[in-house]
């Protein structure tokens, strides 16, 4: 994203309750970011044109400030300095990415890892075009891929302050944070929603969802799960399940829109770092449900590398993730779920 994109609220609404007070009033607002779109529902203290505009300018602030820290396309952003320029110095949101992927590096063994970056780039999901890809280019890449080559030091400046540097050992090992950036985006949003007192909203960012309270219905918080089909490129348009959340992340993460073909094979935008490919398995997509979005983002794209059998192997021994699988089977589609997230997507 460019430092010139715009943070495009497009639709603004008012929803309102029939039979119910003013101030059980809820708000909508839409718009696009990072590349996609987002979606946010909330109910404010106060139902008013300036609690409103209040935090509809919260949002555009946050996604500012996302924007210019860890967008890799943003040629003025932290991240796009730290890769090209080798600059240290980083802001909390940065750091905060850093940490959360750092994290799930190790929860995954090393499947998810946003030092992947040169293989994104090499394969043309990143933030540069892909080329011709062979195992040789591969192999000069996968040498620079690893958190082990990043560490976080901190610096004492002259006016007593702490300053946050993250040191990598090879100008050659880059970073993307675009496999948990989003969910990240939904979280900081809520956290800021939560902060003004808010108790009830749905913020989603790309598709990665943080929803907290109820809906304007008084229950649970709705969310469709997008029937993982090549073509089916309209969020909505055709529902595979519903899952209802409440105080929780959801994630979906599939190949089924992010892909190309080449030589009448569909390259996958799920790379494996450890083996340097993308991957070519039956699972078509993975939505997870977890405490926050953050982390639903991380384990999502994870299981998404993993393939269907490892995926609900890791599934069945994490606690405090829940999870619906969509995989093929021949020409069909079949459903896996978690216990928790079968009691959660029934009526």
């Amino acid at each position: 994203m460019s430092k010139n994109s715009l943070f495009i609220i497009a639709v603004t609404a008012f929803l309102s309750l029939a039979g119910c007070s003013h101030n059980n009033r809820y708000y909508s607002i839409d718009g696009t970011t990072q590349g996609t779109t987002f979606h946010i529902v909330f109910q404010t203290q106060i139902a008013s044109d300036s609690s409103f505009e209040a935090v509809r300018d919260t949002v555009n602030a946050i996604l500012q400030r996302i924007d210019f820290s860890v967008s890799g396309y943003n040629k003025e952003s932290v991240l796009t300095a730290f890769n090209e320029e080798g600059n240290p110095n980083v802001d909390k949101i940065f750091l905060e990415n850093f940490l959360a992927s750092r994290k799930m590096t190790e929860e995954s063994g090393g499947v998810f890892d946003a030092s992947a970056a040169p293989l994104f780039d090499l394969w043309g999901f990143g933030f540069k075009n892909g080329v011709e890809v062979t195992q040789a280019m591969i192999d000069s890449v996968l040498q620079f891929v690893g958190m082990n080559h990043f560490r976080v030091d901190s610096l004492k400046a002259r006016d007593g302050a702490d300053s946050i540097l993250v040191q990598r050992d090879d100008s050659r090992c880059k970073l993307n944070f675009n496999a948990i950036a989003q969910g990240y985006t939904s979280d900081l949003i809520a956290a800021k929603f939560s902060e003004m007192g808010m108790e009830n909203y749905l913020v989603e960012v790309g598709g990665e969802v943080y929803a907290k309270g109820v809906n304007p219905k008084g229950k649970m918080w709705n969310v469709g799960i997008d029937r993982p089909v090549d073509g089916n490129n309209s969020p909505g348009a055709d529902i595979q399940a519903v899952v209802h959340i409440q105080n929780q992340g959801l994630v979906t993460s599939g190949d089924y829109r992010k892909f190309y073909m080449k030589d009448g094979k569909k390259i996958s935008h799920s790379i494996n770092p450890k083996t340097g490919y993308p991957v070519e398995h039956n699972l078509l997509s993975a939505t997870v449900v977890a405490e926050n979005a953050t982390i639903a983002d991380g384990y999502a794209t994870y299981l998404m590398v993993l393939g269907f059998d490892k995926a609900k192997e890791v599934v069945e021994n994490t606690a405090g993730i829940e999870a619906l699988l969509i995989f093929s089977d021949g020409d069909s589609l079949k459903v896996w779920m978690s216990k928790g997230m079968d009691a959660i997507s029934k009526d």
